[in-house]
């Protein structure tokens, strides 16, 4: 089971919907992000210039080093939805599992003590909800589900469209399964991490 966020840059307008129900669904606190979406660019030579936003959340990696590093197993796999998720009960906020992401996605909660990050929505997910950015992305760049089913919403998308659309992250031995599509005629991948 490889549930993630499938999200579709051709369509993403950078309007930091996410980011807001992110925040409102979780009662995240101000200057805490477990979403954040980056512009890229612009680039290239004017009048050729391109541009495009890359939300960038927790990356559910299969072999995710925040886990490796935790010492008191706080960071771990949830073993019914298989997502990456933070024992806010174990934490003791030595931010640890903070420079083992690659990606910079996890952040202390300073009032609390805890380091926290996306967690799919995993609380709804229980009830078959989706996450509150997929549901809320106002331009439908946003899927989810499962990448081994054939049927899930995000591997739908996928098929979509040629491989030569599908980005991930740069993979450190980590296997991030978040999936980006971004086509050729939009703009060039750029890795910005």
């Amino acid at each position: 089971m490889k549930k993630c966020l499938v999200i579709n840059l051709d369509r993403c307008t950078g309007c930091d919907t996410c980011v807001v129900s992110c925040k409102f669904e979780n009662k995240i606190p101000l200057g805490v992000y477990w979403n954040r979406v980056i512009p890229v660019g612009p680039f290239g030579d004017f009048p050729d210039l391109q541009q495009y936003w890359l939300p960038a959340q927790c990356q559910q990696c299969e072999n995710a080093p925040c886990i490796e590093v935790c010492p008191t197993g706080a960071s771990y796999r949830d073993e019914n939805s298989n997502v990456v998720l933070i024992d806010k009960e174990k934490c003791i906020g030595c931010q640890t599992c903070i420079p083992a992401c690659p990606y910079g996605v996890r952040m202390l909660n300073v009032d609390a003590n805890i380091v926290e990050k996306c967690t799919l929505c995993n609380h709804l997910d229980e009830t078959k909800e989706k996450p509150a950015c997929v549901v809320t992305c106002c331009s439908g760049a946003r899927f989810y589900g499962d990448l081994d089913d054939p049927e899930s919403d995000a591997s739908k998308e996928l098929a979509k469209y040629d491989e030569s659309c599908i980005h991930s992250l740069p993979d450190i031995g980590n296997g991030p399964t978040t999936r980006y599509i971004l086509s050729p005629s939009i703009a060039e991948w750029q890795d910005v991490f």
